[in-house]
Order: C-alpha cells, then structure tokens, then sequence
C-alpha cells in the first residue's frame, strides 16, 4: 500500500501542474468530460508493476512529456493519456535493452516530437491530436499495412518516422515549397480545408469520437488501435455535415 501511495502523489503533481495552466483538459471519451488524472493513471501503473524505479522513471518521463506540451501546444484541447501511458509501461516492461532505457528513448523522442510540431517553430501545429488519437499513425499504416500494421502507434519506430517527416517538412517550409500547410490566418498550419478553430475542432472530434471514428481511443487504457478505415475521408465528410466553415488564410 505504501509503494502505490508513494507513486499516486509523484504521479499528483502532474494533476497539480496541470490545474496551474489555462488549459482545457477535455476527454473524447463520450462517457466522460474530464480526462482521466494522473493519479489514477499512477495507480493502474502500480497494479500492474511495483518496481519503483520503472514507476518513478515512467512519472519523470511523463512529466516531462506534459510540460513540452503544455509549452509547445498551449491551445490543446483534448488531454486523453490512458493508451498512450499503457502502451509506453507495456513496452518498457518488454524492451530488449531494459525498460529504464526504453523509457529515457521514449521520453526523448516524444520531447523532439513536441518540439517540432509546435509553436515554436515554423513548422506551429495549433493541437497534438492528430498523434494522440492516431489519425498520423492509420494514415502511416495504410502506405504500407503489410509491414506497418503491426507497429504501435506509441512505438519507437513511428516516432522515427515522425521525426524524419518533420525535419523534411520544415525544410520544405524554409524553402517555401509547401502548399497544404499553409499558415491560418490565426498564425497555425492546417493541412486541412476546414476550419479547426477551437469551437470547430471540438465540435467535430467530439462527434466523430461518438461515431467511433478515431483510430486511436486514447482515453482506453486496452484500446485496440484501428488503421484500415478512411479515416480521412470520413472526417471531411462530417466537418461538411456540421456545416464547419472552410479554413480562412
């Protein structure tokens, strides 16, 4: 009992960090509003694991991965962590080099994802919820399901390529080669037709979450991720059924 009261407070002061911020931490669960705090998350960490070096390691990574969000995407809306959490300690507790190790490459590679893609950088993608509920990933997956459709959407090789992606697409930018993310008139890219201000984009996620058209559940902590539906056409279809104005440039 101890060693889970120990890991429900470290894992608290990411609860705490984040309630310090102006930020909206919405669920897409279309049972719940709130995202589920990190001390729940703490606790089923402790159930399946009592190692308290893997634990403290996955709270330090964790924390450091809220942070870089919270700093580089300071307008996200939706905050669901449960899949990514239990993807990250299901693949520690496996990795050939050892789960701390695993861990610190994973907290790295995710800080350099962030980094990247947000706001202070050209590249000023206004949300992470295209990586977090795995529409990035099924489009990834359907280039190549043969060889991709076994990879996680949480693993290090689709951070790879992600990394790979963003460093070709800011050199892109740099050289003005770049027609589909163009910058909003808000100052974000949107690679998309339709708006995705904030009202617009938390109309249209909440609806597609309620048709069960994310590929990623990330608000599941046993989500079974989903890559072999037209993810892509199916959301313009929806933002032209709500009536979501085009993106203003």
């Amino acid at each position: 009992m101890k060693q889970k009261l120990t890991s429900t407070h470290t894992f608290e002061f990411i609860d705490e960090m984040l309630a310090q911020q102006s930020v909206n931490l919405f669920s897409l669960n279309p049972q719940k509003i709130l995202m589920t705090s990190f001390a729940e998350l703490g606790n089923l960490i402790a159930e399946q694991n009592t190692d308290i070096q893997i634990i403290t390691t996955i709270q330090q990574t964790l924390e450091s991965i809220v942070r870089t969000q919270l700093e580089n995407f300071p307008e996200n809306i939706f905050w669901d962590f449960d899949f990514l959490v239990s993807s990250m300690l299901r693949q520690a507790l496996t990795a050939d080099e050892g789960a701390i190790n695993f861990l610190k490459t994973f907290s790295k590679k995710m800080i350099s994802l962030t980094e990247m893609f947000g706001n202070k950088t050209e590249m000023r993608f206004r949300y992470v919820h295209d990586f977090m509920y795995g529409f990035d990933w099924a489009r990834w997956v359907q280039k190549e399901p043969q060889n991709r459709a076994h990879v996680e959407p949480f693993s290090l090789v689709f951070f790879d390529y992600l990394l790979a992606k963003g460093k070709e697409l800011l050199q892109r930018i740099n050289h003005g080669q770049v027609i589909s993310y163009k910058l909003c008139e808000t100052g974000y890219r949107n690679p998309f037709t339709f708006s995705r201000e904030p009202e617009d984009e938390y109309r249209l996620l909440t609806c597609l979450a309620e048709e069960q058209l994310i590929p990623v559940a990330a608000w599941n902590w046993n989500a079974n991720p989903i890559w072999n539906r037209p993810f892509q056409d199916m959301r313009q279809q929806l933002a032209l059924k709500l009536d979501i104005q085009p993106q203003r440039h």
